[in-house]
């Protein structure tokens, strides 16, 4: 039986976006479902299979597993020549505690430049806050491709990279200003054939949620 990741809106849901591009970018086989994080049913729906109601959830047989990281745990065990972490155990610990900072917190940046992949680049000012985080975000982008080599944090596509996925959309969509080694991370991310199979259906979406809509009530679109 093929696995299944339900996720919410490709547009908006950067929780669901994480799992999802490490399972394409590592090749790892899947079935998805879409449900809007607006439907009517949407809690009905999810809450079926995850007592948390919340997106994503895999579903592997009897087996549901919901939280981005979790997911990406359970994956990491099923599938080990996909190579989610690190083999080395001072990079793997590396790898982890950046995914886990970034699954717990980023608030400021979050609140501040919601995911919104249709949006045409446009810059946004940065509140102190937000601007706190990119700050540590560019540095910990920074610091892992001048220990590692790159491309990717920790040379090849990982567990972290899916967890930063959104950021790098984040810092696209709304013009922010990193420096040039975060950039080129930023470019290697954009490049990779999942994220433009994500942006692509994201952009088919005709679902608008206005919390996300930066700009309401003009919601602007390529």
């Amino acid at each position: 039986m093929a696995l299944h990741l339900v996720i919410g809106n490709k547009n908006y849901s950067s929780w669901s976006l994480r799992p999802w591009i490490a399972m394409k970018a590592t090749a790892i086989p899947f079935e998805e479902t879409v449900i809007s994080l607006e439907a009517k049913d949407f809690k009905a729906r999810v809450t079926a299979l995850s007592a948390a109601g919340r997106v994503p959830v895999l579903i592997d047989g009897d087996v549901h597993v919901w939280e981005s990281l979790a997911i990406l745990e359970y994956l990491a065990e099923k599938f080990p020549t996909a190579r989610l972490w690190p083999k080395e155990s001072g990079a793997r610990a590396h790898a982890r505690a950046i995914a886990s900072e970034m699954h717990a917190g980023f608030m400021p940046l979050r609140r501040h430049l919601p995911m919104n992949i249709a949006r045409p680049v446009k810059p946004r000012s940065l509140d102190d806050g937000a601007a706190a985080d990119v700050k540590r975000i560019d540095a910990i982008w920074s610091g892992c491709l001048a220990k590692y080599g790159g491309p990717f944090l920790f040379g090849g596509f990982g567990t972290a990279d899916g967890m930063y996925a959104p950021v790098v959309w984040r810092f696209h969509t709304y013009a922010i200003e990193v420096s040039g080694a975060a950039r080129s991370y930023m470019d290697a991310m954009l490049a990779l054939p999942a994220s433009v199979e994500w942006r692509n259906a994201a952009r088919r979406e005709s679902w608008v949620l206005p919390h996300d809509e930066v700009d309401w009530p003009d919601v602007l679109r390529d």
